[in-house]
């Protein structure tokens, strides 16, 4: 007598279950990718960013700012000179204070404040003029 397992295994129809097993998996697999939304990478703008739409190289300027960290690399941006060149120390000083700020504000999220810290430290080891 041949089982359910085993006709779905010779090509029978698959049951209810596998098919519902099947697409939790597929469903499992597929989820974290459409979540993971950074690093965000467009070649054709030389755009790498590692958070919200201004914190890396490059913009998605007109968007707004997503949050604190994001309105402190978008103050960087408009304060950097064309790409290419160098950005004064100043500029760079700005973006380490305001993100070193928002690493310090116990009322963002934790996750927030390790990119707004990696940000904060990054502004002080980028080249200026």
């Amino acid at each position: 007598m041949t089982t359910k397992r085993n006709r779905f295994a010779q090509g029978g129809h698959p049951t209810l279950v596998s098919l519902l097993v099947a697409a939790g998996v597929s469903v499992a697999l597929v989820a974290p990718v459409r979540a993971q939304e950074m690093p965000f990478i467009d070649a054709a703008r030389g755009t790498l960013l590692i958070h919200g739409n201004y914190c890396g190289p490059g913009n998605r300027s007109p968007r707004p700012p997503i949050d604190a960290l994001d309105l402190a690399c978008m103050h960087h941006d408009q304060c950097s000179p064309p790409r290419g060149q160098i950005a004064t120390c100043a500029c760079n000083d700005r973006l380490h204070e305001e993100a070193e700020a928002v690493s310090q504000d116990p009322n963002q999220p934790e996750s927030l404040r390790d990119t707004a810290g990696f940000v904060a430290d990054t502004a002080t080891a980028l080249p200026c003029r």
